[in-house]
């Protein structure tokens, strides 16, 4: 009887890893199943709030533009108007010295008639009547007649056209106001579109970094986690997984870690990394069980002002590291990643690589660091260039030297 229960308690021990491991990977297969759901709902909602962003964009720069265009309406109104304003002043300038003229001629007629001079009153119609009155001075109150009458009407013309302008102007001004309006409220939109699509652009990097955490424990659970043999089992892994030429991603490795031996000679203190990265290289070793202060870095360059702090073969910072942390433990199966492991710093420099177009075939353009003018270069130089960063020297000698290095990887 002991026997027996001993064999059946064996048994149902001994299978039970198995059955867990079943439950978990179904468990971690549906987890993966609804984030990719949701991830595609998400990532729908993006495209709208994008397509959203660039119509109050569009409608933001026509509004503009219609501002400008009423803005520059309206100083060009205020502008007539005050030169109207100058003519009607001129006008009244030669009014008074008309009436000046007059004043002689009535001088002239006081010494011929019998009117007192302080008992005309000077008004036009009484200065025409007067001077009808005096036959020596006929002629002479003709032209001044037609004087007088084209002054006036030429200032009425004037006072007439001002008044247009004036209601022109309210006109823009009211326009200009409403549009201003609708400036605001556009600008208002876009703050609210611009704050949504952040939100929303962050969910979907959450939900992408939790997908591939769950890929990558699954891969785990199920013994597909990989872990390289040597340097040349790991390029050709790292290779498999993104499409990046064997030969080129060995030149990387040999300019920037010697193959992942030359990791760096510096720690964590003689690294003088910024604050910012300090706290995720923090993070990093406190994630993979490690002292931070005794990792080995790169140390701070010495032929031009920068700091240290690169991690294993992949040479990579901590905060580019962060970035694709959740790419590199769903490709190796190691989560957490890590950046001195052989297999996950080269699955790192692959992925950056392969992100940045290492993979593609044939040329793309680019404006030259040297001279600013467009050049043809291979994707991989390309892709070399944004690794190290963006010079002349990354295209004249960086890029080359990983590429004369590349045929040397049959070798190894």
């Amino acid at each position: 009887m002991s026997g027996v229960l001993f064999t059946l308690v064996f048994v149902v021990l001994g299978s039970s890893p198995v059955v867990f491991a079943e439950e978990d990977a179904g468990d971690i297969k549906s987890d993966i199943s609804r984030i990719e759901k949701k991830l595609k709902k998400e990532t729908q909602e993006l495209n709208a709030l994008k397509q959203d962003l660039n119509q109050i964009n569009s409608s933001l720069t026509s509004t503009q533009t219609l501002i400008q265009r009423v803005q520059n309406l309206l100083n060009q109104t205020e502008q007539t108007i005050g030169q109207k304003e100058k003519e009607i002043a001129n006008l009244e300038q030669q009014l008074i010295l008309e009436r000046h003229v007059l004043r002689g001629l009535l001088q002239e007629m006081y010494f011929t008639g019998d009117m007192p001079l302080a008992d005309i009153v000077l008004t036009e119609a009484d200065f025409l009547g007067l001077l009808q009155g005096s036959d020596n001075l006929f002629s002479t109150q003709e032209k001044m007649q037609e004087v007088i009458r084209s002054i006036s009407e030429m200032r009425a013309k004037v006072s007439d056209e001002k008044a247009s302008l004036e209601d022109a102007k309210a006109d823009h001004a009211e326009l200009l106001a409403l549009k201003n309006k609708q400036k605001q409220a556009l600008v208002s939109d876009k703050i609210e579109t611009q704050d949504d699509l952040e939100e929303q652009q962050a969910t979907i990097a959450e939900l992408q970094s939790k997908l591939q955490e769950l890929k990558g424990d699954l891969n785990k659970l199920l013994g597909k986690s990989y872990d390289a043999k040597n340097i040349k089992d790991a390029i050709r892994f790292a290779a498999s997984k993104t499409g990046i030429r064997e030969g080129f991603l060995f030149g990387m490795l040999s300019v920037e870690s010697r193959l992942g031996a030359s990791v760096g000679g510096c720690d964590f203190k003689q690294s003088r990394m910024s604050a910012y990265r300090a706290g995720i290289f923090k993070e990093i070793a406190s994630e993979l069980k490690y002292d931070y202060k005794t990792l080995k870095v790169s140390c701070p360059p010495r032929s031009y002002k920068g700091t240290g702090g690169a991690m294993g073969a992949a040479q990579f910072m901590p905060d580019t590291w962060k970035g694709y942390k959740s790419t590199i433990a769903s490709r190796t199966g190691h989560n957490p990643p890590d950046p001195w492991n052989l297999t996950d710093g080269v699955m790192a420099m692959a992925s950056k690589l392969a992100n940045d177009g290492g993979a593609k075939d044939g040329k793309t353009t680019i404006t030259s660091p040297c001279n600013g003018k467009k050049t043809s270069v291979k994707w991989e130089t390309y892709a070399s260039m944004r690794y190290l960063g963006w010079s002349c020297y990354a295209l004249n000698n960086y890029a080359k030297t990983i590429q004369s290095l590349s045929g040397n990887y049959k070798s190894l």
